[in-house]
């Protein structure tokens, strides 16, 4: 619901009523690369998720890196979840649109609209933060009742929008001409709009994240990786395709510039709209908590394994919340320093959504592309697989396939179109590659010069009894 109703716009502008075909196409995509996690869940289920898989079948450079990026993708994904207030919290109250004045409600396209997104934004990874370090059951509260009120939500929200139905379904087949100025014509269209769905379909990976806070983890972790995926992909495909079949005028502008709050207040009316968009703020505050929290359990496992400067006291957990408290504090820090660094960039949302899907991906090929080698080689299935979600004789072709979707949408981002980064300045056109190259940059110069041929070794005080160092048993963080 959060991305669907962050990113409906640009889907929609970028390929006309037709763009609803990326949808399935990246799905598809990532129902793969869910496919391995689940083999790697059943066996690893430690915190840490992508870091921790890839340390069991990787090099520790592959490891490291991947902990690295996904750790660094975690910063920017809170950001950019966070920047879709903007979207929704003005549509319904003009208070919230705090700086700018009515051509700036509910977008992020212009100046003063984009300052107050970022504004909006620091102020809910303030509240992630808090929440973060107050505990886990104070975490888990709030997500139990806000992912409740989301699944509520979004399904009344189908059967309304099935209800208010004004066209067939031979829309999703319409263009609206955006394939005119593309290279490729309107794939190029699709390619751009494929955005939209590579943001909202990924970050399943966090299921298996908080493994180690989860009953019989090995038994639990697999599924629920498929089936965070599953339901948000039905789900979204769902919204989408009936939200383009109940919008009374499939031709309003408004539709490209404010999407899915617009079309939800334009069937059903100020009152129904306001509460559909009120049930969508609550969804982006859980996916901002579950995005932040993924990012503390990344920096934590890393800290546990000595791997992170300072480790000790990032790995440490709190006695009296049960979190570490550290890694909260630093998200929240780097995260509303990032938005401070974006205020006056008309592009940043666009910016920060692009690569902090570049980044959960390069991580995510961290995992695919080891176990691949690891296939190849008659490595994986290891002989303890034991009784857990195992692909069998599919696994090689599905891992290979996973691999090739995951290669096709890199290029997709990193392609340095105006019509994502915008053409004005070159360092916003070549943002992905900036940004990436110099974090990515980062994050190899420190291995190399304080991780090198030192393996990883989890700190004395987190080691379980007579657990040789290196080894990181379930159920450690307690």
């Amino acid at each position: 619901m959060t991305g669907v109703f962050e990113l409906f716009f640009f889907g929609f502008a970028s390929g006309g009523p037709g763009w609803i075909w990326t949808w399935p196409a990246v799905l598809a995509g990532q129902m793969l690369v869910a496919l391995c996690f689940a083999e790697l869940a059943g066996q690893y289920p430690l915190a840490g998720s992508v870091y921790q898989w890839s340390k069991q079948i990787a090099r520790p450079f592959t490891s490291w890196f991947g902990g690295w990026i996904l750790t660094v993708g975690s910063i920017v994904t809170l950001a950019a979840v966070a920047v879709a207030y903007q979207v929704v919290l003005p549509l319904i109250s003009s208070k919230f649109q705090i700086i700018g004045g009515p051509s700036d409600v509910g977008v992020v396209s212009t100046p003063d609209g984009a300052k107050n997104a970022l504004l909006l934004a620091a102020g809910l990874v303030v509240f992630t933060t808090v929440v973060n370090m107050v505990g886990v059951k104070t975490m888990a509260r709030i997500n139990n009742f806000g992912v409740a009120a989301e699944l509520v939500g979004v399904t009344l929200l189908i059967i309304l929008l099935a209800v208010h139905i004004t066209r067939g379904p031979g829309i999703v087949f319409q263009t609206f001409g955006t394939g005119a100025g593309h290279t490729f014509g309107y794939f190029g269209a699709l390619l751009v709009a494929a955005l939209t769905s590579a943001y909202v379909l990924y970050g399943f990976d966090t299921a298996g994240s908080l493994a180690e806070e989860t009953h019989d983890p090995r038994r639990h972790a697999p599924p629920a990786i498929i089936r965070a995926l599953a339901t948000a992909g039905l789900a979204g495909f769902l919204v989408i395709v009936l939200a383009e079949m109940a919008v009374p005028n499939i031709h309003a502008p408004e539709i490209a510039t404010s999407g899915l709050p617009y079309i939800v207040k334009a069937a059903f009316g100020g009152t129904i709209g306001n509460l559909f968009l009120i049930d969508s703020v609550i969804a982006i505050t859980v996916c901002s908590l579950a995005v932040h929290a993924g990012g503390i359990r990344m920096i934590f496992t890393m800290g546990r394994d000595n791997r992170l400067p300072a480790a000790s006291a990032i790995a440490r957990v709190h006695g009296r919340s049960k979190t570490p408290l550290v890694p909260s504090i630093v998200i929240g820090v780097l995260t509303i320093a990032l938005l401070v660094l974006n205020v006056g960039n008309q592009r940043a949302f666009f910016v920060l959504t692009s690569v902090a899907i570049i980044m959960f991906y390069m991580a995510y090929m961290c995992v695919t592309v080891p176990l691949l080698i690891a296939r190849v080689r008659g490595k994986w299935p290891t002989p303890t697989h034991g009784p857990y979600f195992s692909l069998g004789r599919w696994g090689l072709p599905l891992n290979i396939l996973a691999v090739i979707f995951q290669v096709i949408v890199l290029i997709n981002l990193f392609w340095p179109r105006a019509q994502v980064y915008g053409g004005d300045h070159w360092y916003y056109q070549w943002g992905a590659f900036v940004f990436v190259g110099l974090l990515g940059g980062v994050g190899a110069i420190y291995y190399l010069v304080a991780l090198r041929g030192r393996p990883a070794s989890v700190l004395a005080e987190h080691r379980a009894g007579g657990e040789p160092a290196g080894v990181a048993a379930a159920g450690e963080e307690g």
